[in-house]
């Protein structure tokens, strides 16, 4: 069970494991779902949960009401949200670490779609395991985009902030001094 949530709803809904077995035993208790038990020579007993009528009904109900809006919580924009705090460098390892991810997962739902079409091809609900695939390709490729666009202005930022660190001594101190030779030619006394 755990495999088949991992390898198709795994990559865009995210479930305990914790909450799998006990969700099947109340769907079971309400009806929803029937169960039966495999005895296995040498192994555990396995508990097939199979839907019922009844589940089959309320699943199709609630696959006709609106999706939920989908509340990003997207940790690395936290991150730059306050990346005054952190100076350009530490930004761009956060954005680079997350391109990284986004460009595995890029490889890995790839790797899917061809699995899909190679292992599936004429099934009926092949096009929309596929368009699920397709988002995340979609939705991946936008990130790594950012993240090649972000760098490259945190790379600026960071040549700046470099200019900046060596030339505020000087500048500070000529500006000083600049202002307080103002200061003294305006009043008249001499340095």
């Amino acid at each position: 069970m755990r495999k088949a949530v991992q390898k198709s709803l795994g990559n865009f809904w995210s479930e305990s494991y914790g909450q799998i077995y006990p969700t099947l035993k109340s769907l079971a208790e309400e009806g929803l779902a029937d169960r039966s038990v495999e005895h296995r020579a040498g192994k555990p007993d396995r508990h097939v949960y199979t839907i019922t009528k009844k589940g089959l009904e309320r699943l199709n109900a609630w696959l006709l009401q609106p999706a939920e809006a989908h509340k990003y919580r997207v940790e690395v924009l936290v991150k730059l949200l306050f990346g005054e705090l952190l100076g350009p460098e530490a930004c761009l390892d956060h954005v680079h670490r997350f391109r990284n991810e986004h460009q595995g997962l890029l490889s890995h739902y790839q790797a899917i779609k061809k699995e899909l079409i190679a292992d599936w091809r004429g099934a009926p609900g092949l096009p929309y395991w596929l368009l699920t695939v397709e988002c995340g390709l979609k939705v991946g490729a936008a990130y790594v985009a950012w993240c090649d666009q972000t760098e490259k202005v945190l790379r600026e930022l960071a040549g700046g902030a470099a200019h900046e660190k060596q030339a505020p001594t000087q500048s500070r101190s000529s500006g000083a001094g600049d202002r307080a030779a103002r200061n003294r030619k305006a009043s008249g006394r001499k340095p």
